[in-house]
């Protein structure tokens, strides 16, 4: 497919490419299948007991769960933001918007993210920003403008050089975005999150990210949607021919940067956010154990949606909550806050299931 300059085009391009083509990973995986649970056949808890809520933003969620930055800016995002506003709402989950560049130029679009704080009144929304802009003329109140058009609770500036590399018509310009985020955090009304779109942060970005203010970072690692793929099925039919497409795999699994970020608790107060390749509640309970707060969920949402409408979304929410309540039982952890000192088992390097 060649790729188009409209912001409008490309919003609609990468849903297509997300719902209908195969745009996971191919070799990188999230490694959360590196562990197992750590059985207790003695949980002194019945499962009736088991609540997986949680505090997020000042509101309190009955999962831990977002459902994350997807879309926005294109007629078509409308209804999938509606869709998945009225899940949240139902569920009371978190909800993040898509990028909302197009704003700062134009409000032709604001319907399509504006419906999402229109058909849930009570959730935590969250605005979203490339961190490239950060580089332009976007100033502190253009942002705050935008936040409140769309009724959002916090702001997410998302960082993504590699996809910005490979996308056709991309703005691979990050100098200066770490100051830029430095002052934001310190003088926006709402939280600033910042994530990755699935290559992943590390422990060492993330070190940089909390001297810099930053209180929320979603790591957002490898092995679920490669936006490096998703940009070089843009570029091109013949993905292989081009030179940079070995990047496709590029990132960090999402259970390292679990592990790696997790472990500057001892010095910082922050709330950890694991998204990338989350597929289930079992995977959600594992990302928890190993150290994240809550998790972060995209792609698998969108194409549920897309394949089955609000009935197949409810279901698959349903079997999450089911999933992460029945990993929570067989760990003996009653709440989340149990769930954080579950151990999990390292299966053998020989594993294959």
């Amino acid at each position: 497919m060649l790729a188009s300059n409209q912001p409008s085009t490309r919003k609609e391009e990468h849903v297509r490419l997300c719902t209908e083509e195969d745009v996971r990973y191919r070799s990188n995986t999230t490694g959360l299948e590196r562990y197992d649970f750590d059985y207790v056949a003695l949980p002194e808890i019945d499962f009736q007991e088991v609540t997986p809520q949680t505090t997020f933003l000042g509101h309190t969620l009955r999962l831990p769960l977002i459902v994350s930055c997807m879309t926005g800016g294109y007629s078509g995002a409308t209804a999938i933001n509606a869709a998945l506003a009225r899940l949240c709402q139902r569920w009371q989950l978190a909800m993040g918007l898509g990028s909302m560049r197009a704003l700062l130029e134009s409000h032709q679009q604001l319907e399509s993210f504006r419906i999402a704080r229109d058909q849930a009144p009570t959730i935590p929304i969250i605005a979203n920003i490339g961190a490239s802009q950060l580089t332009r003329d976007v100033r502190a109140r253009d942002l705050e403008s935008l936040i409140n058009l769309v009724g959002a609770d916090a702001l997410a500036i998302h960082l993504n050089p590699l996809q910005e590399l490979l996308q056709p018509e991309g703005t691979p310009h990050f100098r200066g975005v770490l100051a830029a985020i430095e002052q934001l955090a310190s003088v926006l009304p709402v939280p600033i999150i910042v994530k990755e779109v699935g290559a992943g942060i590390s422990g060492r970005v993330a070190e940089l990210l909390l001297r810099a203010g930053v209180r929320y970072v979603d790591v957002a690692g490898a092995g679920g949607t490669s936006w490096a793929g998703v940009e070089l099925k843009r570029a091109t039919p013949d993905v292989e021919s081009n030179p940079l497409a070995e990047l496709w795999d590029c990132g960090i699994p999402t259970a390292d940067c679990i592990i790696e970020v997790a472990a500057l608790r001892s010095s910082y107060d922050f709330t950890l956010i694991a998204s990338g390749g989350i597929a289930s509640g079992f995977d959600a309970a594992k990302a928890i154990a190993l150290g994240a707060d809550l998790v972060g969920v995209a792609r698998p949402l969108l194409q549920v949606y897309q394949n089955g409408g609000e009935e197949a979304l409810e279901r698959y929410i349903a079997n999450w909550e089911l999933q992460l309540r029945a990993a929570m039982f067989v760990s003996g952890a009653r709440t989340v806050s149990d769930l954080r000192r579950v151990r999990l088992r390292p299966r053998s390097p020989n594993y294959n299931r």
